[in-house]
């Protein structure tokens, strides 16, 4: 046993706690030099299964001088996705520093971290370093940033699974690439002893006799590892090769998993009158006692809603109908101040809350140990979320995690039911990595550009060495120096453009206004310009988008931060308000609030309703809906899994279709104006769309020829491309995905700190540039990567193709029904939320109703909802070339 290992033994012996396999396992290929990936659930010791290896390795280094040295420099960098996290994190780590007395100060920088503590970083590097990849990147735009890794040993990237799939992983990806070349992990094809082995060697590790012959080319750190730490995820494997791209060869790779099971304990909350006719999230509140009675049985609960708007619901309605829970209850999701969150967290860890109203901010490894209970309200339209934030209660190794399902409709129930079956299957999402994101390499190399520059054969090596962009084209990566130097073939003329210099094959940015622009500018995260709420004799309560302030009159009132305030005017960005006495308020709500159902979950739905339909089913829950599927078969069919249910009926309307493919919101999106474009081919009419995550409507006031349709192959995937895009307006959905492309690289400027650019002039630079390279310039990388992210990410094309071919060997049904079914009322009720009225959307419910003869159930509001309006839906589809478009209509010309 080396003195590392006995010392992190006896450590443990003393905590009187046990290492598990996996964290044994992960201990022998950290010291044997591996890199890889750690898959563990949450809860389970994955902190410390990477960080005592690495503390072993330092021992065994320095057996007898570990408890006296110090600046070693930095050792290890831990990256994480949150900001949040490192706190955590950082207290672990300095806790068993501490208790072995070694003399380290584990640091942390992030853009919470204060100015002088990133001045004292610049001077004295820690050993330890907790980042995020956004502050990874400004460590790289820094002069002689090859000093900060000389030391390095290890690189850990947590919850690797959230970064995955998103453009912050491929900050990562990228990152890691400069910092394996600066490790002698990839081959510099510059020099003369690469040249003589041929372009076309593959890019070798440190242990590689290539690198023995040419010493020149490594370091003295050319031992570096590159961890994952990573949940449960369907592409676990692909996951590992993403992150270590091509430089690691399969034999110095490795997979360790925990393989342990949690225990996880699912019960839903069934509610009464489950008979009548359900309506998209309306019965969430009704069950307040119950969840109520829930939180008044544990220590500590959290409380998981979708969206911020539905957590200040929540919380302002747990206060008007529990007011004793003021004071030991509080409110947490991303548009909180800083100092707000980090209170909550501390008030947690300490056991003086009760109960925490959250959103997906505590979803990610903070270690909340006091907690034993959490309550997801709604669908979490995801099994890996889902387990995610079950895991937040017994979170650590051994204790049970508690979790409750509360649905805001009935059919939710199906999928809570799905939920489970989904867990025991171990049926998790994958995570698709993002390929050729064009606008973040582009501000990658003017990152490099502003520190110390770069060659261009160097660092194209470098990025074809990472999984993102192994098939970039060396003409593609041309265009892109093209576009950082003189603009590109369109921009020529414009300075503002004209980045990057080119000095003895050196690309630099030498102009300091360029360089502070652009370190104000790294990240990849866009979203819509938010105003500062402060009060006027007081502190800041967070961030709320600017369309929802812009409606507001001084004197209005509306709930934020789990408080009354009173809006009082809008100054430098900041919306000054004063607290306020009112019971009534408008809610506040944000973008981008609705998840679609993950395609592995719709799977596992559409089994569960193939159970009832044929008569097995065996969960609480979908007994519980026996009623209601009842209603379903009398008034029309419940589709087994070879059958797909097509209703239609005829109202004072019009003539309604109605689809049930289960596959989810953005695929019943595209499918319906696929449909509807394919169906008007053969008879010109006008269609209004409506849909959620079970199927969609079509609403014409002619008769449809769905039978010719359905014989010219309605769901084939031939043309599938080119009818997609006259059936929805491409152009102005690749122009909107343009917009956040333009701003991660570079092409506008949001502003300084303080003084943003105005949201409307942005969008109407991006939409000129836009414009400008469509005309002159058809071949653009970042026109065309818009149009492939408008496909993949608004439209889910691939999951669309899928579901088409599972729809086309179904037999199809189409039934005639004289009200609309239990399955087609909901998706009716999201149709009115499209139109202009003056009438609340639960009176028009009712009247719906009563128009044909249904029952619904009535809905419990709370007084915070009183004024609040609806969120408007920003789909931002516009017709083709041909048609025009209203509401959400398509309508062919003459």
């Amino acid at each position: 046993m080396t003195k590392g290992q006995q010392v992190i033994r006896d450590w443990f012996k003393a905590k009187k706690w046990k290492q598990f396999p996996f964290q044994l396992e992960m201990e022998e290929a950290y010291l044997n030099g591996y890199s890889g990936l750690l898959n563990a659930p949450t809860g389970s010791g994955k902190t410390f299964g990477l960080f005592l290896p690495f503390l072993e390795g330092y021992i065994n280094k320095y057996p007898d001088a570990y408890q006296k040295r110090t600046n070693n420099g930095l050792r290890m960098l831990w990256i994480t996705p949150l900001r949040a996290l490192t706190n955590d994190i950082r207290k672990a780590m300095q806790e068993v520093c501490d208790e072995l007395d070694i003399p380290w100060v584990i640091g942390t920088r992030t853009g919470d971290t204060p100015l002088a503590e990133k001045q004292a970083l610049k001077r004295k590097l820690p050993e330890v370093l907790l980042t995020t990849p956004e502050s990874l990147h400004l460590m790289l735009a820094q002069k002689d940033y090859p000093k900060i890794f000389q030391n390095l040993e290890v690189v850990v990237i947590d919850e690797w699974h959230e970064l995955l799939g998103t453009k912050r992983g491929v900050q990562v990806e990228l990152g890691l690439s400069k910092i394996r070349k600066l490790a002698g992990l990839i081959r510099d094809l510059t020099s003369p002893s690469a040249l003589s082995k041929g372009e076309g060697a593959e890019v070798s590790i440190s242990n590689n006799p290539f690198f023995a012959n040419n010493p020149q080319l490594t370091t003295h750190n050319s031992q570096l590892k590159i961890w994952g730490i990573s949940a449960t995820i369907g592409n676990l494997e692909q996951a590992a090769e993403v992150l270590l791209g091509n430089s690691f060869p399969p034999e110095q790779i490795r997979m360790v998993r925990a393989n342990i099971e949690k225990n996880i304990v699912i019960k839903s909350v069934i509610p009464q009158n489950i008979e009548s006719y359900s309506w998209t999230g309306h019965i969430g509140l009704a069950l307040l006692p119950e969840v109520m009675d829930i939180v008044a049985k544990s220590n500590t609960t959290l409380i998981f809603t979708n969206t911020r708007s539905q957590s200040e619901i929540w919380y302002h309605a747990i206060l008007d109908n529990y007011p004793e829970y003021a004071g030991i209850m509080a409110m947490h999701h991303g548009s909180l101040d800083n100092e707000l969150r980090n209170w909550v967290e501390q008030a947690l860890h300490a056991q003086a809350l009760k109960l925490v109203v959250c959103t997906s901010s505590l979803d990610l490894g903070v270690d909340f140990r006091p907690v034993d209970t959490v309550i997801q309200v709604g669908s979490p339209k995801g099994v890996a979320r889902f387990m995610q934030r079950a895991g937040r209660s017994g979170h650590h190794p051994g204790a049970t995690s508690r979790v409750w399902f509360i649905p805001t409709h009935s059919l939710e129930l199906l999928e809570g039911a799905a939920l489970k079956q989904a867990m025991i299957n171990g049926n998790f999402e994958s995570r698709d990595p993002i390929l050729l994101a064009m606008d973040v390499l582009i501000q990658y190399m003017v990152t490099l550009a502003v520190s110390d520059g770069f060659r261009a054969n160097e660092l194209f090596e470098e990025i074809k060495s990472t999984y993102a962009f192994a098939d970039l084209r060396r003409e593609e990566f041309g265009q892109l120096l093209d576009f950082i130097t003189t603009g590109g073939s369109t921009l020529s003329q414009y300075d503002e453009f004209l980045k990057v210099e080119v000095e003895n094959g050196v690309y630099k940015v030498n102009n300091r206004r360029v360089a502070m622009r652009h370190r104000l500018s790294i990240g990849t995260i866009t979203s819509e310009v938010s105003l500062r709420v402060k009060l006027l004799h007081g502190g800041s309560l967070g961030n709320i988008e600017e369309y929802f302030i812009s409606k507001l009159k001084p004197g209005d009132t509306f709930w934020f931060a789990g408080r009354s305030l009173e809006f009082v005017n809008v100054k430098e960005m900041t919306a000054n308000v004063k607290k306020s006495n009112a019971k009534k308020g408008l809610i506040p709500s944000w973008l981008g609030g609705r998840m679609p159902l993950s395609s592995q979950l719709a799977a596992v739905f559409r089994d569960k309703l193939d159970e009832v339909a044929r008569g097995i089913e065996k969960d609480e829950e979908v007994i519980a809906l026996k009623p209601l599927f009842d209603l379903q078969s009398q008034l029309s069919v419940l589709p087994q899994s070879h059958q797909f249910l097509i209703e239609s009926f005829k109202s004072r309307e019009g003539h309604h279709l109605l689809f049930y493919p289960f596959e989810g919101r953005l695929v019943h999106e595209g499918m319906a104006s696929l449909f509807a474009y394919r169906i008007s081919k053969i008879k010109p009419a006008t269609f209004s769309i409506a849909m959620n995550d079970y199927g969609f409507e079509l609403l014409t006031d002619d008769d449809v020829w769905l039978q010719e349709a359905l014989e010219q192959d309605l769901f084939t995937i031939h043309n599938l491309l080119e009818d997609i895009q006259h059936s929805l307006n491409a152009n102005e959905m690749a122009r909107r995905r343009f917009r956040d492309i333009a701003h991660i690289g570079g092409l506008v400027f949001t502003g300084y700190p303080g003084q943003p650019v105005k949201n409307r002039h942005l969008q109407a630079s991006t939409s000129l540039l836009f414009d400008v390279f469509s005309e002159y310039e058809p071949n653009n990388l970042l026109v065309r990567q818009a149009y492939n992210e408008a496909l993949a990410f608004q439209l889910e094309e691939f999951r669309l193709r899928i579901a088409l071919q599972r729809i086309s060997k179904q037999d199809v049904v189409v039934k005639e029904i004289e009200r609309p079914t239990p399955f087609a009322f909901p998706i009716m009720v999201d149709s009115l939320r499209e139109k202009l009225t003056t009438e609340s959307l639960e009176d028009r419910v009712t009247k719906m109703a009563r128009d044909y003869d249904v029952e619904v159930t009535p809905r419990k509001k709370n007084k915070a909802e009183e004024e609040r309006p609806e969120e408007p839906k920003r789909h931002g589809f516009t017709a083709p070339r041909g048609y025009t478009l209203r509401t959400r209509s398509i309508k062919k010309k003459g």
